[in-house]
């Protein structure tokens, strides 16, 4: 059995809103997934339905071995942890340290366990020294920090990022390709919505392209770049590294900019 499956799902919100119509797919334990897709194709939508934010209107919704229907938000906040994409929708606490200390103490970790993952999760996102400052008085791009933080503290084995790249800087995006690459070695499971085509590419194994309430497809980056015709359906733009080689007629596979380098090396000993 996979960690998630989506066996046909369709959630449709109170006001008759359809959002999501269809998904069907599954994830494995360890995987490292990007959502992307147009702004309405029901990305929010569907990874809420994850951690039992909500719950599926039509179809079902497992997430290692529980039918979400059957368990509590709370309940599923064990497994999956969400961070939203405004981290004021989620900030409530006076203090850094007692932002990301609550989530474990709520799960019933000793204080010692609390403290070192607190301790461990403020330094993997750059947070050791502001852990006794009011969340409010951090800039914005440094208080998503302090959520993502919140929610890694929990040790859950899966983690949902909403738009963890929006409003950050060089070092902030340097800051989450190092998390999300030691989480990986810690066998997490990551999914990350994303408008970032270069953080896509840089950091993610497979995505899952959405468009009109559906998941159009599921692949690895070089096959979502290289498609033209996905890009236009999704209206997803090219990274820019994809925008040169296609722009020139390079080999379309190339996405990195290691590969172009080693490319252009190669023409250039071979001419």
């Amino acid at each position: 059995m996979s960690l998630i499956e989506f066996n046909n799902v369709s959630f449709t919100y109170p006001n008759g809103f359809s959002a999501v119509e269809d998904i069907d797919f599954h994830i494995e334990k360890g995987e490292n997934i990007a959502i992307v897709g147009q702004n309405g194709a029901g990305k929010t939508t569907m990874v809420k339905m994850m951690n039992g934010l909500l719950k599926p209107t039509s179809g079902k919704v497992v997430i290692d071995g529980m039918d979400t229907c059957d368990f509590t938000t709370a309940r599923l906040s064990r497994k999956t942890g969400y961070v939203f994409q405004n981290p004021d929708d989620q900030i409530f606490h006076n203090t850094v340290r007692q932002e990301i200390e609550f989530g474990p103490s709520v799960l019933g970790y000793d204080a010692q366990r609390v403290k070192e993952l607190t301790e461990y999760t403020a330094k993997l996102v750059g947070l050791s020294d502001e852990l006794e400052e009011n969340p409010y008085n951090l800039p914005l791009s440094i208080r998503k920090f302090v959520t993502i933080a919140s929610v890694i503290a929990m040790d859950t084995e899966i983690i949902v990022l909403d738009e963890p790249t929006a409003g950050q800087d060089i070092r902030g995006i340097r800051i989450l390709e190092n998390m999300i690459e030691e989480l990986k070695e810690k066998g997490k499971t990551i999914i990350t919505i994303t408008h970032d085509m270069e953080f896509v590419v840089n950091n993610f194994d497979k995505v899952f392209v959405m468009a009109h309430k559906n998941l159009l497809k599921v692949t690895e980056p070089k096959e979502v770049f290289s498609d033209s015709a996905l890009l236009e359906e999704s209206m997803l733009k090219r990274p820019y590294i994809s925008e040169i080689v296609w722009q020139f007629g390079l080999p379309e596979h190339i996405i990195l900019r290691k590969e172009l380098a080693e490319y252009i090396v190669k023409i250039a000993r071979s001419s």
